[in-house]
């Protein structure tokens, strides 16, 4: 394949959705050297879902496949039992392999939203990991210092804090740096949380007499809630949510984080962003500026039918109040709950979302009417709205 190296492709990848490039005079030199990169990214399965949180590294992937690199995807199942602790405030607890195996399903057909899975080089890294010795893992560990690691803010802030800290944790950068010399990497992309795990493939590719890899950091997304968007948070937009789940979630934004969003998760030209920057700073409603948002998430993981499907659903629905012809339509059965129905067929996830949802006024008949009781019995054809997105029409 035709590698690609203009100025002006290469100071793209260099600068969109990227917070740090190390070592920046290295990889450039790389990018300009017409040599095929073998360019390394690691995911643990710790859910069955990526999110588009995720998406910031793997449309970084994407571009450098498109300039003619080898992508070389890492799904870690064994790092993914043992948990890396690089973006959380306490330990996070090992996983069953039977878990890990049932998470990671999918996770290469959802990669293969985003980048040509037919082009990637793909590994588990339990093929490697698992044959180590002790005598290995000894000569590996030596290199490092327990100091390197307890001086990590978020490691340094738990024991402050009295909390504990395993030796399991310390053992995960060091399994993550192996990766990239098992698959001899030239560049390791990941986020900003991931800065000491990924100079720890450097270390160690120095130790296995390799060529350090040169290091892309991306910045961390935003959820639903403000915080980082995370699966254990449950404020995630998943690349396997519905056209209208997806353009939903993203109308829920917060409105600060519409530019970010733009920039990180979709690739549309760099002058429109800025366009839409500074209609927002003149005082333009950001409302209409994110639905121009939801639409390209949507075209990208859908199709523009869907974008254009459910923006008019959206602005219908929410703008105009008109009540959807195309809501879901549910028999309910002599004895059978309400919420049991809704949760059977994926309306609400549990009893206790159903709970949350009545009590906080949440769920209302078509007229507007707030549905106080959560033993509510629906008539024949009754429409109940159900949070802000969801209608369902009940048959008896």
């Amino acid at each position: 394949m035709k590698i690609i190296t203009t100025k002006e492709k290469i100071s793209e990848i260099l600068n969109r959705g990227v917070d740090e490039s190390l070592d920046k005079i290295s990889l450039i030199k790389k990018l300009e050297s017409g040599e095929q990169l073998r360019i390394k990214f690691g995911i643990d399965p710790t859910s069955p879902n990526i999110h588009i949180g995720r998406s910031v590294p793997l449309l970084k992937l994407r571009d450098l496949q498109k300039l003619g690199h080898k992508i070389i995807l890492i799904i870690g199942d064994f790092t993914g039992v043992i948990g890396d602790t690089s973006d959380k405030d306490s330990e996070r607890p090992m996983l069953s392999d039977e878990i890990i195996k049932t998470n990671m399903e999918k996770y290469v057909e959802q990669a293969g939203k985003i980048i040509n899975i037919d082009q990637c080089e793909i590994h588990y890294n339990s093929e490697w990991l698992k044959k180590l010795s002790y005598k290995e893992i000894c000569e590996q560990t030596n290199i490092f210092s327990i100091n390197n690691f307890i001086a990590r803010e978020n490691i340094k802030k738990r024991l402050d804090k009295g909390k504990r800290v395993s030796l399991r944790e310390i053992l995960y950068p060091i399994m993550q740096g192996y990766d990239s010399v098992a698959v001899k990497a030239d560049v390791e992309i990941g986020g900003t949380d991931q800065r000491f795990n990924l100079l720890a493939g450097r270390d160690l590719q120095r130790f296995y007499n390799q060529l350090p890899q040169d290091i892309i950091t991306n910045p961390l997304l935003e959820g639903l809630d403000g915080r980082k968007m995370s699966s254990s948070w449950d404020n995630v937009i998943n690349l396997f949510d519905s056209p209208r789940e997806m353009f939903g979630k993203v109308m829920s934004i917060k409105d600060e984080l519409i530019i970010k969003y733009f920039w990180l998760v979709t690739r549309v030209n760099g002058k429109k962003i800025d366009e839409y920057e500074a209609n927002i700073s003149k005082g333009s409603n950001p409302k209409n500026i994110k639905l121009k948002l939801a639409y390209e998430i949507v075209k990208f993981y859908h199709s523009k039918e869907n974008a254009d499907k459910e923006e008019t659903y959206f602005v219908n629905t929410f703008s105009k109040k008109i009540i959807p012809d195309d809501m879901p339509v549910i028999k309910l059965e002599t004895g059978e709950s309400l919420p049991a129905i809704l949760i059977k067929e994926n309306i609400i996830s549990s009893m206790s979302e159903w709970r949350r949802l009545v009590e906080s006024g949440a769920v209302k008949k078509e007229d507007g009417t707030k549905i106080k009781d959560i033993r509510f019995k629906p008539v024949n054809k009754t429409i109940l709205k159900i949070g802000k997105k969801q209608f369902v029409k009940i048959l008896t």
